[in-house]
């Protein structure tokens, strides 16, 4: 007794896929309005964040460009009487200084940022599902989220 298995038939895929096309996909404007709105309100928050923390500095007395100014006049002045090794450090120091220096000079206006964040942090909050303790845990005062519509309450 033999049986006999039947024998697959192997469509062509060939045939099928000269017929029929898959239409193109296309967005609405609709959703590329709200991608763009998202990236926008991204780089706005993101900016505010990081103007935030730039801002913070560290503990202790700040620097100002001028107190750097002094320290550079003082490693001038040691510079001339260092050892080579000494004078190895005191170069890097300066160039520390100078990098520290150009760096609180260039500092991001809080305020034109902060108008920005006001206006799009509710949007932004909410589509993203960001909370008020989130936005708190990051350093953003708690005026500016009330300015901005964004209260401790989930709605």
């Amino acid at each position: 007794m033999e049986l006999e298995m039947p024998t697959a038939t192997k469509k062509s895929s060939t045939a099928k896929s000269a017929t029929t096309k898959t239409p193109k996909r296309t967005m609405t404007a609709d959703h590329k309005a709200k991608l763009a709105q998202g990236r926008t309100e991204s780089r706005i928050v993101s900016k505010y964040l990081e103007a935030l923390s730039a801002g913070k500095g560290k503990r202790g007395r700040k620097r100002t460009p001028e107190s750097i100014n002094m320290q550079i006049t003082k490693i001038d002045r040691e510079m001339e009487t260092a050892s080579a090794i000494r004078r190895l450090e005191l170069t890097q120091m300066r160039f520390d200084l100078e990098i520290e220096r150009d760096r609180l000079s260039a500092r991001v206006d809080i305020g034109g940022v902060e108008k920005e964040f006001v206006k799009i942090a509710k949007s932004y909050a909410k589509r993203t599902g960001i909370s008020y303790n989130a936005f708190r845990s990051l350093g953003v005062p708690a005026d500016i989220l009330k300015k901005a519509g964004i209260t401790r309450a989930r709605s």
